[in-house]
């Protein structure tokens, strides 16, 4: 690592669980950093730890090469940064939002002179700057800025760089949060199932993470195959499940949009020559 990443200044504006979170990581490393926090004991509390503190976002943005904004949304990005300076700045904006609200964002950005990359954050606080956590952090928009400040962003979480266009951080997060919810929606109804049924959970969930992987790799693996996965054999298959839920006393709004998406499916036929899971993923386009 050059002299010049070590002694890039940061400046992080946002100091909620997060922002404290990265301020620490880079703080342990020994960078250049200087916060702001609408709440000044917050920035009070990190200065004890070496950081520099600021009275105003302006303040913070003058004395940074790096400017990061890790604050509640768009609106509170606009009101913080109302009348700064960015001219000449590179601007990583982790604030979680939309594809279109990152795009719009780096228009803004550029057109006050800063280069800027959108960040969507793969982890919760406690994994920042943790060794082998897996904590990493989506980045997309002007690839030099990216790659002029690698070694900076890789400090408090590793960081991938998805694509040029702002928008891809943020569309990549989305949809990999849904995936998470989705599995863990299914794991919530498989647990509610055998609840109370003197199975215990402890030894079952070793066998539903175990299934999980199992099928994940298994439908990636077809997925990419183009592979008929049988749907009208699942599809009578779901009756079962619904009416043992209904006997276990568990309610099945957790499974169920899934089960009529394949039914609608299987009511189309396959005559368009897709297979099941391209079939189900042109469903849901509208």
């Amino acid at each position: 690592m050059t002299n010049a990443h070590k002694n890039t200044r940061i400046a992080l504006l946002g100091l909620g669980a997060m922002g404290t979170a990265l301020a620490r990581a880079w703080l342990a490393a020994g960078r250049p950093l200087t916060v702001w926090n609408r709440t000044p004991a917050k920035a009070e509390a990190l200065a004890a730890e070496g950081a520099g503190t600021a009275a105003s976002p302006a303040e913070a943005v003058a004395a940074a090469d790096l400017v990061v904004l890790c604050l509640l949304d768009g609106a509170t990005v606009d009101a913080v940064l109302d009348g700064v300076d960015l001219t000449g700045k590179d601007v990583i904006d982790l604030t979680t939002g939309t594809p279109a609200a990152a795009r719009e964002r780096a228009a803004w950005a550029g057109a006050r002179g800063a280069r800027f990359l959108d960040g969507g954050i793969m982890a919760v606080p406690p994994m920042i700057g943790a060794a082998g956590s897996g904590a990493y952090v989506l980045y997309s928009g002007s690839r030099e800025l990216y790659d002029a400040h690698r070694a900076t962003l890789e400090v408090p979480a590793g960081a991938r760089f998805v694509g040029t266009d702002a928008g891809y951080a943020a569309l990549h997060d989305v949809a990999l949060l849904c995936g998470m919810y989705g599995l863990f929606a299914g794991m919530m109804q498989a647990t509610a199932l055998v609840e109370g049924e003197g199975i215990d959970r402890a030894a079952f969930t070793p066998l539903l993470t175990e299934w999980l992987g199992a099928m994940t790799a298994a439908h990636a693996a077809g997925a990419s195959a183009g592979a008929d996965s049988n749907l009208a054999m699942q599809v009578a298959g779901t009756a079962t499940l619904l009416r043992t839920a209904q006997d276990q006393g568990v309610s099945a709004e957790l499974v169920l949009p899934y089960f009529r998406l394949m039914e609608r499916r299987l009511a189309q036929g396959t005559g368009d020559g897709l297979d099941d899971t391209a079939g189900m993923l042109a469903l849901l386009r509208r």
